[in-house]
């Protein structure tokens, strides 16, 4: 007899889906899909107002990861008013590394977020836990020493995110060509020394790599089922510095195989030439890939795992040690277990902690050169801009007319490139505990969810709607009628 399953919605992630998984008559996976049912409608929504608003509307698509599209449209300014172009005149330094600054801390706060709230409960608990212990609240009660350090962390990471911002949630600093304002030697001190119900910076080294211990633990315990789940393989991509090692802010768009080879590697202005972007009735996400490769063999990772496997050495020395040590566990080729992108993730917590204090003491932050200004002719009224996101690499492009007004916008989100790896996700996931099990449990369905979890998939990001869904899972027969069905409020 054949089945649907349906689990609608996918729990503790940003935004709102739904997966389906069809079995044959002798329950073989047949398909299985991530829908995204939600609809964005921000590229229109931006049409008509002043480019300059762009950067200031566009980060409310999304209340966790707005700093990337914050700076993301700063970086497309620069290029409309022709101080971003081919000839890499962008930003002032000082302009710069104020950016990368709200960047990294963006980068710190979103990563610990998704790692200690949203995944580490399956590492602390189990899949097969009781959602009503595998939450943050079961967390607090399990090890509350542990998520006191989580939240000091997060609130610090936020604290930087103000200071560079003036909010700690869409904020407002970029300004076309650069920044409005730099940061005193007292607000840097602030946050380095820390003060009552912040801690120093030399605390949050010490927390920025508790992820990476519960990682370790966890593994050496659990290498089996760590290693074994949702192995899929991909090309990966990021954006690196002339030298092939990651930037979160600027750099080239590298694309690498299975044995590291660079496939690809071009200017972010020329996406156009590179990519293409198939639909699916089913879903309002798109697939984005590459187009002489084709839909199947041209789709790419991207995010923590992607920039991992692309980066050949991290700057800072922790997260260098700890990258050799990711490195060693494939021999230098480019991993391909899901659940290895929390590894790679807390690397990242800690690589942007080091880089954060590199930059609170850097002298150039409180420099008065904030702005570069284009002579009269440099207007282009078209830009491109793309930053490392938590989550992945993130384009937007928009047109101005000669008046100003955007005419155009398209967006393409790291949720979006991994669109196809997600949904090869969820297949291997549905192969490996749902085929020859009878009865669905909560540990299977939670299972599936797991494997979405740990790409972070920011589907708010990707897409856009109202609502409230509960969780439905609901097995019919070939004739359409409900064989079993269960609900989770």
């Amino acid at each position: 007899m054949s089945k649907k399953l349906v689990i609608d919605p996918v729990t503790r992630i940003e935004g709102h889906g739904k997966v389906t998984v069809h079995l044959d008559d002798d329950g073989n996976v047949v398909d299985a899909r991530l829908h995204v049912v939600e609809f964005r409608g921000f590229e229109k929504f931006v049409q008509g107002h002043p480019y300059w608003e762009a950067p200031m509307l566009m980060q409310r698509i999304c209340g966790i990861c707005f700093v990337s599209h914050h700076l993301c449209g700063a970086k497309v300014l620069d290029d409309m008013i022709g101080a971003g172009t081919a000839a890499e005149v962008r930003v002032t330094r000082t302009a710069e590394k104020i950016r990368r600054l709200g960047h990294y801390a963006q980068m710190l706060q979103s990563h610990a977020t998704a790692y200690f709230y949203l995944v580490v409960p399956e590492m602390m608990f189990g899949m097969d836990a009781a959602p009503e212990q595998r939450n943050l609240l079961g967390l607090i009660e399990a090890n509350p020493e542990l998520m006191r350090r989580v939240i000091m962390l997060r609130k610090w990471g936020q604290e930087v995110i103000k200071t560079v911002f003036g909010r700690r949630m869409h904020g407002i600093n970029s300004v076309p060509g650069g920044v409005d304002k730099n940061l005193s030697r007292a607000e840097c001190d602030r946050l380095l020394d820390g003060e009552e119900g912040l801690a120093s910076f030399d605390d949050v080294m010490d927390y920025a790599q508790d992820g990476l211990r519960l990682f370790y633990d966890f593994h050496e315990k659990h290498r089996r089922q760590v290693d074994g789940f949702a192995k899929v393989p991909a090309l990966n991509m990021c954006l690196v510095d002339a030298d092939g090692n990651v930037d979160y802010y600027h750099g080239a768009l590298r694309i690498v195989d299975e044995n590291k080879c660079i496939v690809r590697e071009f200017d972010y202005h020329d996406y156009l030439d590179h990519f293409s972007e198939a639909v699916e009735p089913w879903s309002y996400m798109k697939f984005p890939f590459l187009k002489d490769l084709g839909r199947e063999e041209g789709s790419v990772r991207v995010g923590p795992l992607a920039r991992m496997n692309v980066t050949n050495s991290l700057s800072t020395p922790l997260a260098q040690e700890a990258l050799e040590r990711f490195h060693a566990y494939t021999g230098g080729s480019p991993n391909n277990m899901t659940l290895h992108t929390n590894w790679a993730r807390a690397i990242e917590v800690l690589h942007a902690a080091e880089l954060i204090g590199e930059l609170l003491r850097d002298p150039e932050l409180h420099g008065d050169d904030l702005v570069v200004t284009p002579g009269g002719d440099a207007w282009v009224g078209e830009g491109i801009g793309v930053v490392e996101a938590p989550r992945g690499t993130l384009l937007h492009h928009y047109r101005a007319g000669v008046g100003g007004d955007i005419t155009f916008a398209n967006l393409i989100v790291a949720t979006t490139h991994n669109n196809q790896v997600l949904n090869r996700t969820v297949r291997s996931v549905a192969e490996d505990y749902l085929v020859g099990h009878g009865e669905i449990t909560e540990g299977m369905m939670n299972a599936i969810e797991v494997g979405i979890r740990a790409f972070d998939p920011c589907l708010s990001c990707a897409t856009h709607a109202l609502g409230q869904m509960p969780l439905i899972v609901t097995v019919h027969g070939p004739a359409g009628d409900v064989v079993d069905e269960r609900v989770r409020s």
